[in-house]
């Protein structure tokens, strides 16, 4: 195992932090169970030793995946943010994935699909981060989707939010030092940005580096996104999730996989612990 650092959030005035509808795939794979499974999301994964935090499980017909940031396998520096121009490690690279035997592949990096098209647009190239790590076939069977604490995903969220609107996460940085009642996080939305690709969220506690990638539920515990960036101006403190709707959209049209699906987690959605 590689030394064990944490991808930096990344910095926009922000930091990089390493987060198809409600559909699910036809045929789910047989679950381990909740509270036995291994590998779920808020596992931490391992990307050349750099530390993040995986968001979703999601499957093809024949394979299944975790779902991490892109800038996770980055090679430039925290402030690299732009996706269509910052480097990243190849597909193919291993990724060492807590609670499995064997280390899962890079099999999809949003960053190295956009550079390979040219992608020119703004707000895709700032806050389209997201890639899939497929779990070796050996280890599937410790696999279950739930998020930890929170419980669904129930679907994929395709609204964005706004302003005052209710998020949860579940980070797993190794900054808290193994304080598991930390992961779980409440917050707010603040509202939309990079015309619906990006959401700029405060939570207790805030995500921070190692946290990359976690992953962002609404309050109905639907699939909203993936922990990006970790704002130090002008909101310091606020984070910034990419919209896994429009994440999946992408992937979907251009990575020239079979058709990847959000997995829905076993366990109950719980709902906020606060009314407002």
């Amino acid at each position: 195992m590689p030394h064990r650092r944490t991808a930096p959030l990344a910095l926009v005035a922000a930091v990089a932090v390493c987060a198809l509808g409600a559909s699910t795939a036809a045929a789910a794979p047989t679950w381990a169970p909740a509270a036995t499974a291994t590998i779920h999301p808020g596992v931490q994964v391992f990307t050349d030793g750099a530390q993040c935090t995986a968001n979703f499980v999601f499957a093809d017909a024949t394979n299944v995946y975790l779902g991490q940031a892109a800038h996770c396998s980055g090679t430039g520096a925290a402030t690299d943010t732009n996706g269509c121009t910052a480097q990243s490690l190849p597909l193919g690279t291993p990724i060492d994935i807590t609670g499995a035997d064997h280390p899962g592949t890079l099999v999809y990096n949003s960053w190295l699909t956009m550079q390979s098209l040219g992608e020119t647009d703004p707000d895709t190239c700032a806050f389209n981060d997201l890639a899939l790590v497929k779990v070796d076939p050996a280890d599937v069977a410790k696999v279950n989707p739930s998020i930890p604490f929170w419980g669904g995903p129930t679907g994929l969220d395709s609204d964005g939010t706004a302003a005052g609107d209710k998020v949860l996460s579940y980070g797993n940085s190794e900054l808290r030092g193994g304080l598991t009642a930390l992961s779980p996080k409440e917050g707010t939305s603040l509202g939309d940005d990079g015309n619906g690709w990006s959401h700029t969220v405060y939570t207790v506690t805030p995500g921070i580096p190692g946290d990359s990638g976690s992953a962002f539920l609404n309050r109905a515990g639907k699939a909203l996104g993936v922990l990006s960036t970790v704002a130090i101006a002008p909101l310091a403190g606020s984070n910034g999730v990419g919209d896994l709707s429009r994440e999946l959209g992408y992937l979907d049209a251009h990575a020239g996989l079979p058709e990847v699906t959000l997995q829905a987690g076993t366990e109950p959605f719980r709902g906020p612990l606060l009314p407002v």
